[in-house]
């Protein structure tokens, strides 16, 4: 079996240098000259810096603020258990302020903490590596590696926070007093390109071994780029900031609005897909879209770019099967997700004349029963064999559901479960693991970045072909037209709605809702009242009745969450930083 780059959860080498604060850190006893002298551990070092590159996806990334999930939990996409302890359910109640303790643990330790520690790790490795012991190829492949991992840093805090300071190279030390300002947003914009430019012009020519496969890439390198222009070309920065404050405005979006932006948007995206390195997994032989699930249990395969290899496990099966196989089941899709799933023709539910709505799972898009467990669905159990499982509450009915699945208020289910990116051979319970890695950037979303930026740019005839490609790997039939479902000739905002939720059904669980429903400025429309949910009964009769409801979980958006708040201890330490409107 190839041997490949490995990203284990444990830290493999750190600094002595200690700054409390704005750029802290542990130590593990190493100093500086032991691990820049040494070849091993300055590579070791660079490898610590990738240690953290899934923080933002994982699906217990706030298990340590007492519960589980990432950012989906905190969209229309998912419900958790509705605990105000929990990052995602306090965010979407509107239990956020920049003084607010959950706030800040969350917010210090996660979406400022985690990133600014890696650039200030990667600052100090560019300062230390020409004097290393390594060869002058070996320090070129380094630095691109290391320079696209701080702009990786860097973009998460972008779109969390609109513009953060840059640091450039420089490395604080112990007795620094560090009193910087925010850098205006296009400014985070130029440098990060900038800087994935050069990056990718020092791993052009890079050709790494089976061992090292999973680092960092020149595809790599455009393809975040095409992510951080397409963030800058949407309305909640493309001159959409949510203040008018004269002082303010540059420091979260671009002052004014320029469409322009969306097609260096659509080039950008464009060019990884013409670079010819990378495609979609496709298998509709075994079955309908079966390239779809297969592509999350593979490390290798034609359609990452930029992956968290991970060992061989189950976690995603530990976290998002029902309790009936064992699982936690933290991110329970909502009904308005399951209803965004067209049928297998690839038409909306509301406009195929397929769908029978006493009977909503059958000829849908084959992602649907990929990405959700729904009532009825035969799945492995915890003795090995497949088995229905139920979400309906009885009424009267001679088959009775007994099992803990059932919706009911208290138990806070949806009516469905996660499925995606989970092995169907496996449950918690069971024993096996699976061999997966966490796509961090994959090849289906520069297609969906390219459809969205060309039609933003007013060219929405030119979207068709990528959204055909993704249809037509998910096993949607073409039609007679080929169009698979689509209608011909739409106008730009028509294709608008048909891209984004293209975007929220093929990248769903994947980290990517919550920056989206932000970045077009609709969170405000969507995180309002409640979730839906599906409240399946059966009757005497044995046949089931749907009623759509709502989830426990209070939606309360309000405008300033559209960027979270800055620590308060930050600008405390730092008054030159201004803190986001609302706050």
């Amino acid at each position: 079996m190839k041997k490949i780059f490995t990203i284990l959860l444990v830290a493999t080498v750190m600094f002595s240098c200690k700054k409390s604060g704005f750029l802290d850190d542990k130590t593990n006893g190493l100093t500086e000259d032991a691990v820049f002298t040494d070849s091993i551990q300055t590579i070791n070092f660079l490898n610590r810096v990738y240690v953290d590159a899934g923080y933002s996806f994982g699906p217990s990334r706030f298990n340590s603020a007492g519960g589980s999930g990432n950012t989906e939990l905190a969209t229309d996409n998912a419900e958790g258990n509705n605990n105000l302890s929990v990052w995602a359910d306090s965010y979407v109640q509107g239990v956020i302020g920049s003084n607010n303790v959950l706030t800040n643990f969350a917010t210090d330790k996660d979406f400022w903490t985690t990133p600014y520690k890696n650039i200030r790790r990667i600052n100090l490795l560019l300062s230390k590596l020409p004097e290393a012991p390594l060869s002058a190829g070996m320090k070129n492949r380094m630095r691109g590696e290391a320079r696209f991992l701080r702009a990786y840093y860097y973009h998460y805090m972008l779109v969390a926070f609109g513009g953060i300071p840059l640091i450039g190279d420089q490395v604080f030390g112990i007795n620094d007093i560090i009193n910087l300002p925010r850098s205006s947003f296009s400014d985070c914009i130029s440098y990060l390109t900038s800087e994935l430019d050069a990056a990718a012009v020092e791993l052009a020519t890079v050709a790494y071994k089976d061992i090292d496969y999973g680092r960092v890439t020149k595809g790599a390198c455009l393809a975040l780029k095409s992510r951080v222009l397409l963030y800058a070309a949407s309305p909640l920065f493309n001159g959409g900031a949510v203040t008018t404050s004269p002082a303010v405005v540059p420091l979260i979006s671009y002052p004014t609005a320029d469409n322009n932006r969306w097609m260096t948007a659509a080039n950008a995206a464009e060019a990884v897909i013409n670079s010819g390195l990378y495609s979609l997994n496709v298998d509709n032989a075994t079955r309908p879209g079966n390239g779809f699930y297969q592509l999350f249990l593979k490390r290798v395969n034609s359609e990452y770019i930029f992956a968290y290899n991970r060992p061989a496990q189950k976690e995603f099966e530990t976290f998002y099967l029902p309790p009936t196989r064992s699982g936690s089941s933290v991110m329970k899709p909502t009904q308005s997700l399951a209803e965004a799933f067209p049928m297998r023709d690839g038409k909306s539910i509301k406009e195929s004349t397929t769908y029978n709505p006493n009977d909503p799972y059958v000829n849908r898009d084959p992602r649907f029963e990929f990405s959700l467990i729904y009532n009825g669905l035969s799945y492995l159990s915890n003795t090995g064999v497949k088995t229905q499982v139920f979400t309906y509450s009885s009424t009267g009915s001679t088959i009775a559901n007994t099992t803990a699945d059932a919706y009911t208020p208290q138990n806070k289910f949806t009516g469905y479960f996660s499925r995606k990116m989970l092995d169907e051979n496996l449950t918690n319970a069971s024993s096996g693991t699976t061999e997966r890695a966490w796509p961090l950037i994959r090849y289906a979303e520069m297609l969906l970045n390219y459809a969205e930026a060309i039609t933003e740019a007013g060219q929405p005839e030119k979207a068709y072909d990528k959204l055909k490609l993704l249809r037509d790997r998910a096993g949607i039939l073409p039609g007679a037209d080929g169009l698979y479902g689509l209608k011909a000739n739409m106008s730009v905002a028509e294709m608008r709605e048909v891209v984004r939720n293209e975007r929220r059904i093929e990248m769903a669980f994947e980290d990517q809702r919550w920056n989206d429903i932000r970045r077009w400025k609709i969170a405000a429309t969507v995180l309002k009242g409640f979730n839906s949910v599906d409240i399946i009964t059966r009757s005497a009769t044995n046949t089931y009745k749907h009623t759509i409801g709502t989830a426990p979980r209070p939606l309360n958006f309000r405008d300033a969450m559209y960027l979270l708040p800055l620590p308060l201890a930050e600008i405390q330490k730092m008054p030159l930083m201004v803190q986001n409107p609302g706050y």
